[in-house]
C-alpha cells in the first residue's frame, strides 16, 4: 500500500473541515469569489504560487527541485441553484444554493493534494499545476483557465468526480469515451400569420414543426450507426399566440448528446437537412442555430494504464471497477484538446450514511471517507507521471 494514502490520512481532518466550510457557503457558477479567497489563503500558507483566471478560478503552480514535465490536476468549485434537503449539520447557509454535485469535495481533495505535494518538492521532477475551476456546471470554467494560459506547456492532466455507483474505496478509470458531448440546437420556423378560419391564406408553422419533432428520431435510427450512441431530446416547443391566429413563428430547443465527433457532424447536417426539407414543403423559412455546450470526454489509453497503476498503489488490487459510459457531460474535455488526459470516477456510496443520491439531487450527500482516496490518487498520479 502506498505511503501516499498514509499522508492523505494524516491530513484527512483538514480536508473534511475545508470541504464542510465550502459546503456551508456555496456559490453559483462564475460567482465563486469567497471560495477563491479561501483557497488563496490556503495556498499562501503552503507557499504555492498562483494566479487568478476568469471570474473566480485559480491556477496554482508547484515546481519541483528537478526539471521535468508538467502535469495539471483539476478540481471544480461551483455549486447549483438547489434548495438543500440533505439534513447534514453543515448544510448550506446560502438559501437556494447547494453543493449538490460534490464540487466542494473535489476542490478540497485537490487542496489536500497540493498540501501533500508542497512537502514533497524533493521528489518532484517538473511542475504540478492545480486548477481550482469555476463554472463547470455552465461549461465555461475550463475555457477561462485555458485562455489564461493554464494549459501552456502541460503534458498531461487528471480530473475526477464522485459518483454513487461505486462504494467508497473504489474507483473507475478506463480508456476511451467516458462522458458524452452536449450541444443545444435552436430551430425557428417562420411563416405567415393569419386567421384560424382560413389557414390556406397563411403559412402555419406549428404543424410543420410538429412534423419535424416527430421526424427527429428518424435521424437517430436511420442516419446514425447503431453502435454509436446518440440522444436527441426536444426540451422546449413554443409556437403561436392565440387559438384563432395562425402561428407565424414556432421555436424548438433540442438537447443532443453524443460520443463520436463524426456522429455529431452527421447529426448536425441531418437536422439542418430535415428542417430545411420540411420548411420547403410547407413554404416556410427556417433557421437552425447550434450551440456547443461540452465536448465528449475521451480517456487517453496510456494515461489510463498509468492511472490504473496509481490506483493499485493507493488502494490495492481490484479497486478499479468497470462502469458504463455516462451520457452526462463535463467541460474537462476542453483541457484534453491541449494535452492528453484522464478522468476518474470516485465512489462515495455508503448506504448506512445515506450517501446514495446521484448528483443534482436535493438530498445529495457524500461519504466523506472517500476524499482521502481522491486526494491520494491526485498525488500518486502526479508523481507517477512526472517520474516515469
Amino acid at each position: 500500500m502506498s505511503n501516499i494514502l498514509d499522508k492523505a490520512k494524516e491530513i484527512e481532518e483538514y480536508i473534511i473541515n475545508f470541504r464542510r466550510d465550502l459546503h456551508e457557503n456555496p456559490e453559483l457558477s462564475g460567482q465563486e469569489f469567497k471560495t477563491q479567497e479561501k483557497i488563496m489563503k490556503e495556498l499562501d500558507k503552503l507557499g504555492i504560487s498562483y494566479k487568478k483566471a476568469g471570474n473566480a478560478s485559480l491556477i496554482g503552480v508547484l515546481r519541483g527541485n528537478k526539471p521535468g514535465k508538467t502535469v495539471a490536476l483539476r478540481g471544480d468549485i461551483d455549486a447549483l441553484p438547489i434548495i438543500e434537503q440533505s439534513g447534514v449539520e453543515f448544510a448550506s447557509k446560502n438559501s437556494g444554493v447547494m453543493h449538490a454535485c460534490g464540487h466542494d469535495a473535489h476542490a478540497s481533495m485537490l487542496l489536500g493534494a497540493a498540501k501533500i505535494l508542497s512537502e514533497m518538492k524533493d521528489e518532484i521532477a517538473g511542475e504540478v499545476r492545480f486548477f481550482f475551476q469555476e463554472g463547470e456546471e455552465t461549461f465555461t470554467g475550463a475555457k477561462k483557465i485555458i485562455e489564461a494560459g493554464g494549459m501552456d506547456g502541460v503534458d498531461a492532466c487528471l480530473g475526477m468526480h464522485g459518483m454513487p455507483e461505486l462504494e467508497t474505496g473504489y474507483v473507475n478509470i478506463q480508456p476511451g469515451y467516458r462522458m458524452a458531448g452536449c450541444d443545444t440546437i435552436y430551430v425557428k420556423f417562420e411563416g405567415v400569420s393569419g386567421h384560424g378560419s382560413v389557414p390556406h391564406l397563411a403559412k402555419d408553422t406549428i404543424h410543420p414543426a410538429c412534423t419535424f419533432v416527430t421526424d427527429l428520431q428518424g435521424i437517430v435510427t436511420k442516419n446514425i450507426n447503431a453502435q454509436d450512441p446518440i440522444v436527441i431530446s426536444v426540451g422546449k416547443f413554443d409556437g403561436g399566440t392565440k387559438a384563432n391566429v395562425v402561428a407565424k413563428y414556432t421555436e424548438i430547443d433540442i438537447s443532443m448528446r453524443y460520443f463520436n465527433p463524426q456522429v455529431r457532424e452527421i447529426a448536425h447536417e441531418a437536422i439542418k437537412r430535415h428542417a430545411k426539407a420540411i420548411a420547403d414543403a410547407y413554404e416556410l423559412k427556417v433557421d437552425v442555430r447550434i450551440e456547443e455546450s461540452a465536448l465528449s470526454l475521451y480517456n487517453d489509453d496510456e494515461l489510463a494504464a498509468l492511472a490504473d497503476n496509481s490506483i493499485t498503489k493507493v488502494l490495492g488490487e481490484g479497486k478499479n471497477k468497470t462502469l458504463p459510459r455516462y451520457m452526462g457531460s463535463e467541460d474537462m474535455p476542453y483541457y484534453f484538446q491541449h494535452a492528453k488526459g484522464v478522468y476518474a470516477f470516485m465512489g462515495y456510496r455508503n448506504e448506512e450514511k445515506e450517501s446514495l443520491y446521484f448528483p443534482h439531487h436535493e438530498k445529495f450527500k457524500i461519504d466523506e471517507d472517500y476524499m482521502k482516496y481522491g486526494t491520494a490518487l491526485h498525488v500518486q498520479f502526479a508523481l507517477d507521471f512526472l517520474n516515469k
